[in-house]
């Protein structure tokens, strides 16, 4: 028989010499060379465990200065790690569990110990010993990491989604205890308008790449205060349940600075712009408009013979004037003061589709009249229309164009489709246009999606919280 040649340095703490011999002679047995010492009371056994580590402690339940549970408790605890297998005569079944409850390793009868089965209970309780304690490592370096993490964190049932676990930046940074996070939900810190997104967000997470998410979301503190948060998430196990762990980084400042340099950038696009359109409204068109004026002067005084070419160059300036005048409206549309979201909206619609070169449905629910949206937002929106049919017009090779622009659950929703060729969203680089209908729809803490297959059109996808649009 092949003894094992691992050198295991084992304490027998037993006080009758022939229990002790017997188990010496078991040892010897299965290990070649077993670094065994001896100890006849819970005294020496201690002074012993205090100098040396032991990789077992094999200990009899009844000795002459301890006994029972206050042996086992003591024993654990001045064993340094080491396993304690607990050796008796007595076949008391309540006995071993409370036992093993009291963290012994293994309860083994001495009438029923033979040298396989003592050798098998003393390195399986070693080798289950050495993975409980790398458990015990990493969920102390886990734990260590969740709590002395600067950032908020959380870990919330997926089913309910009650908080599991918060740490000390959570609490300090969201205001609430630790036992008041705990009786609430994820959603006690979630604006109503975004409950949907979130748990949207949550049943997809499993089919996600490696289970990663990242998005921004807006969350409330205990005083109200409303932030801007980057949320990481990812599953993860414990105790054989699957929780949602979630890192919280408030980015309210940033979004902050963000939205100023969006803003200065929109405002210098469309200052621009309305500079152009006034130049071509008030100066070009005047200068053509001098040029028809002179030409009209001429008519009476010009051959038969040449009257025609008169009339066609009156014809090409009136032309001129005209598409100057669309160029203009386009540039700097004049719904401010004269015309309604959607008469301008159907005024660019018409321009875009005066050869009926597509089928356009649009449909504007008129209860976004009595919002009074901003006057930033209806720009912005008028924008982000104007943008996409540039993009139609440029790559879809479309026939249909579909636009709504309605309310859901408190939010303003636009949405522009059409059945053009497509494009892969993943793969293809995403333009100027994209990248400017985007920051438009986030100025005001909206959502940009587009949705694009091969083949299969595309739509463009917008959401802005009602309180972000609806003016006073």
């Amino acid at each position: 028989m092949r003894k094992d040649k691992n050198s295991l340095s084992i304490l027998i703490v037993e006080d009758n010499p022939g229990d002790y011999a017997l188990i010496s002679d078991y040892l010897e047995e299965q290990i070649s060379n077993p670094d065994t010492e001896h100890a006849r009371n819970f005294s020496e056994a201690e002074k012993k465990m205090s100098d040396k580590h032991f990789d077992v402690v094999l200990l009899d339940l009844t000795l002459p200065d301890k006994t029972g549970e206050d042996l086992i408790r003591d024993a654990v605890g001045k064993s340094k790690g080491a396993p304690v297998i607990v050796l008796t005569g007595y076949a008391d079944i309540e006995f071993s569990i409370r036992s093993l409850s009291l963290k012994a390793s293994d309860y083994l009868l001495k009438d029923d110990i033979n040298a396989s089965s003592l050798y098998k209970s003393i390195i399986y309780n070693i080798e289950r010993k050495k993975s409980s304690q790398l458990l015990e490592e990493s969920e102390r370096r886990y734990s260590n990491l969740f709590q002395m993490s600067p950032q908020p964190m959380w870990i919330f049932d997926m089913k309910n989604y009650q908080f599991h676990q918060v740490n000390k930046a959570a609490i300090e940074n969201y205001g609430y205890t630790e036992e008041e996070f705990l009786e609430m939900s994820l959603f006690d810190i979630v604006p109503e308008v975004e409950i949907d997104s979130v748990k949207e967000i949550d049943s997809n997470l499993e089919s996600i790449k490696e289970n990663l998410y990242k998005g921004r979301f807006k969350h409330i503190k205990k005083t109200k205060e409303i932030i801007d948060v980057d949320i990481y998430s990812n599953l993860i196990t414990i105790n054989d349940k699957i929780y949602q762990f979630v890192i919280s980084i408030d980015v309210t400042e940033k979004v902050l600075y963000e939205h100023k340099i969006t803003k200065a950038i929109i405002k210098a696009q469309e200052d621009e712009r309305y500079e152009i359109g006034a130049e071509l409204h008030d100066n070009i068109c005047q200068i053509l408009a001098s040029s028809q004026l002179s030409l009209e002067l001429l008519s009476d005084k010009t051959p038969e013979s040449s009257l025609k070419w008169l009339m066609r160059a009156k014809e090409q300036i009136n032309l001129a004037l005209n598409e100057i005048r669309k160029i203009s409206h386009r540039l700097a549309p004049a719904f401010f003061d004269e015309l309604t979201l959607e008469e301008a909206l159907n005024k660019l619609l018409s321009n875009f589709n005066q050869t009926n070169q597509y089928k356009i449905n649009f449909n504007f629910d008129k209860s976004l009249g009595d919002l009074h949206l901003k006057t930033d937002i209806e720009l912005n929106l008028y924008r982000i229309v104007q943008e996409q049919l540039n993009n139609i017009l440029k790559y879809a090779k479309a026939s249909v164009i579909n636009i709504e622009m309605s309310t859901v659950k408190n939010k303003l929703f636009l949405s522009i489709s059409d059945n053009g060729v497509g494009f892969d969203t993943v793969s293809t680089e995403k333009g100027i246009g994209l990248s400017n209908m985007k920051r438009r729809a986030e100025l005001f803490s909206g959502s940009f999606e587009i949705f694009s297959f091969p083949g299969k059109g595309c739509e463009v996808v917008i959401y802005i919280p009602l309180d972000h649009a609806a003016g006073d």
